[in-house]
């Protein structure tokens, strides 16, 4: 059981900062807006929440830190954000084209400005997050170890984001807004509905995710922020393909390939497959190559938002 224990906290560091920027790319799609740019997006919002943490790490420790670090990410993603809903809703530029610009253009950033500031690009940070057990509920058979020993608090607020996302899309007046501008924007405008503020919205909406994300992803994993999220955006954005731009659908892919990145990154850690004869580099192939087979069979019966990528002209008919 202990290798269950451990495989199941695992997952949780990997699918849960996918679950968080898929739904954040959700958001700004049924929108209208393609967004591609969440790989930039999640770097900045680690970046500059790491550097947070990095300055305030002296008098701050522990979940304190880490709520205002996330709080700090989720501002600069939104922030950043702003650069591709501009670009993509004002100007009406090609949005592959904007996404991939801040995709190329916030590793750079990072990359300079921590070297001007410290010298070296890595930025450092003491992890004080892991929460041991929660009191009550870590004492529980099987779900305690399963999902509250050795967790994040980042673990739960992923579970909250999916259900508040759920929510907010499926069950809501914004919501239902928000899908007819990226279904059909000539009548959600007909209706009164504006369609360029309910898409400036949904992009805004999956930067601050985004941007979260890149946080997420990172403070689990390891101890200095390097200007990557090793395509973890890219991936993101297969989950949400996979997920067909709905909510629960997405929270299961995110799963699936969370489950695929932990048996990559954490298979010398099982016995069986440790003894099995493959390489290393193999078992880092195996959540991209599940990413190609998915796509593969699943795009074919893409259900993407009719408007998704179509600049609005609110002249045209």
């Amino acid at each position: 059981m202990d290798i269950v224990y451990f495989l199941a906290q695992q997952t949780m560091f990997f699918a849960i900062p996918l679950l968080i920027v898929a739904l954040g790319g959700m958001f700004s799609e049924r929108s209208g807006v393609i967004n591609i740019a969440l790989e930039g997006i999640m770097v900045m919002g680690a970046f500059i929440s790491i550097f947070f943490i990095n300055i305030f790490q002296d008098t701050m420790s522990g979940q304190s830190l880490l709520l205002l670090a996330i709080l700090v990410a989720g501002t600069a993603g939104g922030i950043f954000s702003l650069l591709h809903a501009y670009a993509s809703i004002k100007l009406k530029a090609d949005q592959t084209i904007s996404g991939t610009a801040l995709n190329l253009f916030a590793p750079a950033f990072a990359i300079f400005v921590a070297r001007m500031i410290q010298g070296v690009q890595q930025v450092q940070f003491n992890d004080t997050f892991l929460i041991k057990k929660v009191p009550l509920l870590g004492d529980i058979p099987f779900v305690g170890p399963l999902l509250f020993q050795n967790s994040y608090i980042t673990t739960y607020i992923g579970f909250g984001i999916a259900l508040l996302s759920w929510v907010i899309v499926s069950h809501t007046r914004f919501g239902l807004r928000l899908r007819a501008c990226g279904e059909h924007p000539q009548a959600a405008d007909s209706v009164g509905i504006n369609v360029y503020k309910i898409r400036y919205a949904g992009v805004i909406i999956s930067g601050v995710l985004a941007g979260i994300g890149g946080l997420v992803f990172v403070v689990p994993t390891s101890t200095n922020f390097n200007a990557t999220v090793a395509g973890y955006g890219f991936l993101a954005v297969a989950v949400l393909i996979f997920g067909q731009w709905r909510t629960n659908r997405i929270f299961f892919a995110a799963f699936f390939f969370g489950i695929m990145k932990t048996f990559a990154s954490a298979y010398s850690g099982v016995p069986f497959l440790k003894e099995l004869p493959i390489s290393n580099e193999v078992y880092k192939m195996i959540p991209y190559i599940a990413t190609l087979i998915v796509l593969a069979f699943s795009s074919k019966n893409s259900q993407a938002p009719r408007a998704e990528g179509i600049p609005y002209d609110k002249g045209s008919r």
